[in-house]
């Protein structure tokens, strides 16, 4: 009985973990007032980042510091090198309340699906 429960553990997490892979792949109209956050480091920021884009460093902790001071009712665009730490900052800003956060995944995919150029 314990390994048809484990293959089903098994399952489940990996049905969340591809779940959670929400990037979007169509044309996303920002409004002027989205907030554009790049959660990547200060050194892939200063390689090339979306043009008005907001330097948060996840790993860093910036971003969990800033987290707070954020207005919770504001629209949110978030990206970083992959999408895995826009999908930790997005999940990050659903538990704190944000009620309007996008995660655009990737710089790649970010830059894709605005339209908004990198700038070095």
């Amino acid at each position: 009985m314990f390994r048809p429960l484990t293959a089903l553990a098994a399952s489940l997490i990996i049905l969340a973990s591809v779940a959670g892979c929400s990037a979007p792949t169509e044309t996303v109209e920002l409004s002027a007032d989205t907030i554009i956050i790049d959660v990547r480091t200060p050194g892939e920021f200063a390689a090339g980042h979306l043009d008005g884009a907001n330097l948060l460093d996840l790993n860093g902790g910036q971003f969990a510091q800033t987290l707070p001071t954020l207005d919770p009712e504001a629209e949110y665009a978030v990206y970083c090198k992959s999408g895995n730490r826009s999908g930790q900052a997005v999940a990050m800003m659903n538990d704190a309340g944000f009620t309007s956060v996008i995660d655009l995944g990737s710089i790649d995919n970010a830059t894709q699906v605005t339209q908004i150029e990198v700038v070095r």
